[in-house]
């Protein structure tokens, strides 16, 4: 049973305009297309096909509002890095996430989602420095644990700590073989109730 049994889809904005109204707490998902954030979303809810996921990396082009109680969502943002789309396009998602992590007042944690075998991205490094730069918590899910041998999972955890040096928090993850999921909804619960 999922402790967000009410959890639904609300929306999706392509503009900011369109966002939802700014109240309530929120905290948003984020990640490079092809990092697994669609399958960790589904695995922390508990809910198949909750957010869409798909063979082609890059799928989530909007940002997608999801209730999970009352007053509390998650927010789906479009992956980035990956996706193969025309240099409008990414300038589009830059303008809309720039403005969604510097005017949300609800935002209160950011998920990053990264590879475990890739480890932190130049985009992950803007990402990161975009919540720093607005005060913003960051837990960071090292997804596709399990693609790891257990050594190396280990040493890319133990990397990326190094590099975060206490900007973010950060756990090993898989949605597959649902590994640290319990993990990742302390860090999610304690952003909403902060």
């Amino acid at each position: 049973m999922s402790q967000y049994a009410d959890a639904k889809f609300i929306l999706s904005a392509n503009a900011p305009g369109q966002f939802l109204p700014d109240t309530g707490r929120e905290v948003a998902v984020a990640g490079r297309s092809n990092a697994g954030k669609s399958s960790a979303i589904n695995v922390i809810v508990n809910r198949r096909q909750f957010a869409r996921t798909s063979k082609t990396p890059g799928r989530t082009r909007l940002v997608n509002f999801f209730s999970l109680r009352e007053n509390e969502r998650l927010v789906d943002l479009p992956g980035y890095g990956f996706a193969r789309v025309s240099d409008a396009v990414q300038q589009h998602w830059r303008e809309l996430l720039e403005t969604y992590f510097e005017e949300r007042k609800s935002l209160c944690g950011l998920l990053l989602v990264v590879d475990a075998r890739r480890k932190l991205s130049d985009f992950d490094r803007k990402m990161l420095s975009f919540a720093d730069s607005v005060d913003l918590p960051v837990h960071v899910l090292l997804t596709k644990a399990d693609k790891l041998k257990r050594g190396q999972a280990s040493s890319a955890l133990l990397q990326v700590e190094k590099e975060l040096n206490g900007q973010a928090s950060v756990q090993l993850f898989s949605a597959s073989k649902r590994q640290g999921v319990e993990d990742a909804r302390k860090a999610l619960e304690r952003f909403l109730s902060a």
